[in-house]
């Protein structure tokens, strides 16, 4: 399992602060304010009730802080423990209007980051023996980047690289745009710095072997991401690589494949469905 890195709050909040933004609008909580008295007070729990791995708990604290400076806040769990239906993530207790405001987007935040992780931990637990390591990719909610791969990490994933400008990765259309693996490689291989990863995309074995002929030279990329190859292809590419590149196995994953394609022997597998397609975790915030 990964060690998980706490995002600091300067990160969070801001993110936190626009989704309550977008929920208040033009007129604030207006639900809240016709029906509740304005020094009510509410004590309530946020509990899972459905089993899965927790993550985006910061984002709850900062949300009634936002609403509530006052309010008191238990947080019972830690990003990355397990959860069981009825496990109680965190207890409140502050004024009941504010706390109602902050409600939706507290929910929306830790159920999307909760099932992030909870798909992460799915799919690594598939892959458990094989020595493969399950990454995520770019393919995130716009404006939540961070959370969601911090809610991959949670989950045991590794991070792929967070943007466009923390590592060179050369996909088909550069390779088209370039000529060619070896033009498009060496062009990288003279912009990057001593400690950028260069990674090149190929799709098919041919590209392989002519990214392996540049190893002599010391120009191979660091990692070749073997895109939608077949699983003996795949295989075969471990066989040719010997070791000396590390391989990453991308497209036709999910977890009916995911176990069969670790088993070729690649090192890494990317998923994009860690991010864009895991079902929001189902937690409530009860009333005690």
């Amino acid at each position: 399992m990964n060690p998980i890195r706490t995002l600091p709050d300067v990160m969070i909040e801001p993110i936190v602060r626009a989704a309550l933004l977008e929920d208040i609008g033009r007129a604030g909580d207006v639900t809240a304010e016709a029906c509740i008295p304005a020094e009510a007070r509410l004590k309530a729990q946020f509990r899972a009730r459905k089993p899965g791995v927790v993550a985006g708990v910061a984002c709850l604290r900062l949300a009634a802080l936002a609403m509530d400076p006052a309010a008191r806040i238990d947080l019972r769990v830690q990003d990355g423990d397990p959860l069981t239906p009825g496990s109680v993530i965190a207890e409140i207790e502050g004024n009941a209007r504010a706390l109602l405001t902050a409600e939706r987007t507290a929910l929306n935040l830790l159920g999307r980051l909760s099932g992030v992780a909870s798909l992460t931990r799915t799919y690594v637990e598939a892959v458990a023996g094989t020595g493969v390591r399950i990454a995520d990719t770019r393919k995130t909610t716009p404006g939540l980047r961070a959370l969601e791969k911090h809610a991959v990490a949670c989950g045991g994933g590794l991070n792929h690289r967070f943007g466009l400008d923390d590592a060179i990765l050369i996909k088909d259309n550069h390779v088209a745009v370039c000529g060619g693996v070896e033009p498009a490689v060496r062009r990288a291989r003279a912009m990057a710095g001593h400690l950028m990863k260069v990674e090149l995309e190929v799709d098919g074995l041919d590209q392989l072997d002519q990214a392996l002929a540049l190893i002599d030279e010391g120009l191979a990329p660091d990692v070749v991401m073997l895109d939608n190859f077949s699983l003996d292809d795949l295989r075969e590419g471990v066989r040719r690589t010997a070791g000396r590149i590390t391989l990453e196995a991308s497209g036709g994953v999910d977890l009916t494949t995911v176990r069969a394609i670790a088993e070729t022997g690649v090192n890494v597998i990317s998923v994009g469905a860690l991010t864009h397609s895991a079902p929001v975790l189902d937690i409530g915030l009860d009333a005690v």
